[in-house]
């Protein structure tokens, strides 16, 4: 038997947590079964069994993939830009649904549990560093508030359905400008 290369064995692993990204959005965890994931991945049950032992190693895999791209720089325009790309993957593939599903899921799962809250400490630490300089003092409570309101942007992206960034641009620009000093004036 000819041996398989480890590029065909990793495209049908990511075959597999493509079929499941998109079941599990549009179906939530709870209503996907292995069934329908290899009715959606178009894989055998062995296949899908070779590579992954249940559905919670499935739904493990979709989120160790699913970490969103932050912006470049902490500006009105790449925020903007930011939740325009969130806007966009909520409507084209569900993404705010599943990760509505994942944070759900990883309420009564530790280990799912364990890894958002990894992603999202790795999501504050790569905003604080994006911090500008003259806000720096304050960078871990503007991560945490930048984050926070990303979450929900999505969150309400998954249940409200399209929703214009403008104001969530606001608001984070907010976060990160900081208040005016209105100590001189009262």
């Amino acid at each position: 038997m000819p041996k398989v290369s480890q590029e065909h064995l990793d495209a049908r692993r990511q075959q597999i947590v493509d079929a499941a990204r998109a079941r599990f959005a549009g179906h939530g965890f709870a209503r996907t079964s292995m069934a329908d994931i290899v009715t959606e991945s178009g894989l055998s049950n062995g296949a899908i069994y070779r590579y992954f032992t249940s559905k919670d190693e499935i739904v493990v895999a979709v989120c160790e993939q699913g970490s969103e791209a932050l912006p470049k720089a902490l500006t009105a325009e790449a925020v903007a830009a930011f939740l325009a790309h969130v806007r966009t993957r909520a409507r084209e593939t569900g993404h705010a649904r599943l990760v509505a599903q994942i944070y759900a899921e990883a309420a009564v799962s530790p280990q799912l549990a364990a890894l958002v809250r990894q992603q999202l400490a790795t999501l504050r630490a790569t905003v604080a560093a994006l911090v500008p300089a003259r806000r720096r003092q304050h960078a871990e409570q503007i991560a945490e508030g930048f984050v926070a309101l990303c979450v929900s942007y999505s969150q309400q992206l998954a249940i409200r359905g399209d929703l214009d960034p403008a104001p969530f641009t606001a608001s984070l620009m907010a976060i990160v400008e900081g208040a005016p000093d209105n100590r001189a004036t009262g």
